[in-house]
């Protein structure tokens, strides 16, 4: 039996295991399992797990994307261009390699989304003359390196100062200049589903896209606040969908 699992804490929101054993059960893969490893701590309890009888790869979701990198061997090209790592690979010999599959997430659903709205839009950087980045954990880095290979201008935005960001007090009167705004932090996911990043959110128009990389609730109360002012709003189901098939690419490869 060949094994795959997600490391992370808290996972009470993740839809991980479901999507993949819908998944085994539609495409008749019948050697696989799917489970999930909630821990706080990875110096404590990922070496065991590495151990584990027929595992072949996992994900890794918040707060561990960086904390896994000193238990690799390598990094893809992919993780080093993020500085982040969403996807362990078991090579046959035991080794691991680090990927990150949120940056293709992230990239192919954001083009796929303006797309479908303005089909003729050639270039997402004409498109979006600045755009507000959330968070600077993991899934910022990813979210950060697609902005940037796709020519997007971009602030981050923290609660505490960070050089060339901006925290969460700055942004009254600053809405109008970043049209596409990217929440990446937790904030908001189940079961805090009242809570929302702290934004000016009367500064908000028809021409806003919000994207919320939560993904359950459906619709977070970040996203709500963008339908109700007759902005663009979209959760982060699309993405996890294309990250969680490319991991499974990865894993799957000729070893």
């Amino acid at each position: 039996m060949n094994r795959y699992g997600l490391i992370g804490y808290p996972l009470t929101h993740s839809f991980s295991k479901k999507y993949f054993a819908d998944k085994f059960e539609r495409e008749g893969i019948t050697n696989a399992r799917y489970d999930l490893y909630e821990m706080a701590d990875v110096a404590t309890h990922l070496p065991d797990l590495l151990q584990s009888p027929g595992l072949r790869g996992l994900n890794v979701t918040i707060p561990h994307k960086q904390a896994v990198l000193p238990f690799l061997n390598r990094l893809d090209s992919s993780a080093q261009k993020v500085g982040a790592v969403n996807v362990i690979r078991v090579e046959a010999d035991g080794s691991l390699t680090g990927y990150n599959s949120d940056y293709y997430g992230f990239r192919q659903s954001l083009e796929e989304w303006v797309r479908s709205q303005h089909p003729a839009v050639q270039s997402l950087a004409d498109f979006f003359e600045g755009a507000l980045v959330l968070g600077t954990g993991g899934a910022s880095k990813a979210v950060v390196a697609a902005l940037s290979d796709l020519g997007i201008r971009y602030k981050l935005v923290s609660r505490t100062a960070a050089p060339g960001g901006l925290t969460y007090n700055d942004l009254p009167g600053q809405l109008a200049q970043y049209p596409l705004i990217i929440n990446c932090s937790p904030v908001g996911t189940y079961p805090n589903v009242t809570q929302a990043p702290d934004l000016p959110y009367t500064e908000l128009t028809a021409n806003h896209w919000l994207y919320d990389l939560v993904y359950n609730p459906a619709e977070t109360v970040f996203m709500r606040q963008a339908l109700d002012r007759g902005a663009q709003a979209l959760n982060g189901y699309r993405m996890l969908v294309l990250q969680a098939e490319k991991a499974w690419s990865i894993w799957n490869e000729t070893r």
